[in-house]
């Protein structure tokens, strides 16, 4: 009786697992675009970013304490892995500068593009995160990975094509596809060289993947914070931090925080395949929901670029075929 239901958690799970992906990856473009969308004043885009790494930095605190038992077991963990091994946790400001990078450039582009279109678009993050790992970590791409990198970016191209390039306002927001376009395609390479460059940390370390968020969400708001300055300090000192926030733009920034770290916890019970349904479950997803919400049209161009990602998608997730020794 116990290995039958130690089977029925493990399908439990991994079904669930597939729940989480898909709500995560369509439900927070979608929230997001929603509220660049809204009438009425708009909220600062770079100050949700730095609460999202804020909530993100204090929810893996709260994870680490209780694994420890105490504030001040806390204290000792973070003080030995920040203070003392100050090297190693220095090492960790290139992908939180980032993952900073890239949060921003993705309220960039999903406030230029179409929720559906941000979606099949963000799928280059494959291609780039798979070109660097090539590079950086020496992986070898099998055939049929090339092909699947092949078919996304011809996917993307024609999703590209069947949109107008001209400039238009809904609910008097002004929306450049061309910038849109253009944010994707940074935010992709950010995304792809952080990746990677956080997986090769990773390799070898004994440090916790609670510590290391620490690291990460602590970078995050300090360069986070110098972006706000920077860019919106004026509109800040004139209208607060909190200014256009709304009951959506908080669940945005819980979903940016709290989210990521649910994946985290259920992603090792998904293999490459459920991760490539997920990603394919949630394209659907946003294309649905974009029709129905902002009168997004279906074209054919766009229908055989997004079945292109899709199918790349799933070739790219495809098990290795194992390989085969030959006897002595």
């Amino acid at each position: 009786m116990a290995p039958t239901a130690k089977n029925d958690s493990g399908i439990n799970l991994k079904y669930l697992s597939l729940i989480v992906l898909t709500f995560q990856n369509a439900t927070l473009i979608l929230s997001i675009r929603y509220t660049r969308t809204l009438p009425g004043d708009m909220y600062l885009s770079t100050t949700a970013v730095v609460l999202a790494e804020l909530f993100k930095m204090l929810a893996s605190a709260a994870i680490i304490m209780k694994q420890k038992g105490s504030l001040e077991g806390l204290w000792e963990h973070v003080y030995y892995y920040t203070v003392v091994q100050w090297k190693d946790a220095l090492k960790i400001s290139v992908p939180a500068i980032l993952y900073v990078i890239q949060n921003n450039l993705q309220y960039v582009a999903i406030s230029n593009l179409e929720a559906a279109v941000f979606q099949v678009t963000y799928q280059l993050k494959i291609m780039t995160t798979a070109i660097f790992s090539v590079f950086l970590l020496r992986k070898e791409l099998i055939r049929t990975q090339w092909m699947a990198l092949v078919l996304l970016f011809a996917g993307v191209a024609l999703v590209q094509l069947s949109q107008t390039n001209e400039t238009k306002t809904t609910n008097n927001v002004e929306q450049s596809p061309i910038l849109g376009l253009v944010a994707v395609l940074l935010s992709c390479c950010s995304s792809g060289f952080a990746g990677v460059y956080f997986e090769k940390l990773l390799k070898g370390s004994d440090i916790s993947i609670w510590m290391r968020n620490i690291h990460l969400a602590g970078y995050g708001v300090i360069v986070g914070l110098f972006g706000v300055f920077w860019t919106d300090g004026a509109v800040v000192q004139e209208k607060g931090f909190f200014f256009g926030y709304n009951a959506w733009v908080w669940w945005v920034i819980a979903m940016q925080a709290f989210g990521g770290l649910l994946v985290a916890v259920v992603v090792k019970y998904a293999d490459n395949i459920l991760k490539g349904f997920a990603t394919s479950l949630a394209i659907i997803v946003s294309c649905v929901v974009s029709v129905f919400l902002w009168g997004f049209v279906i074209t054919l161009k766009f229908s055989v670029g997004t079945a292109l990602v899709l199918g790349a998608v799933y070739l790219y997730s495809l098990p290795k075929p194992a390989t085969k020794l030959l006897p002595n």
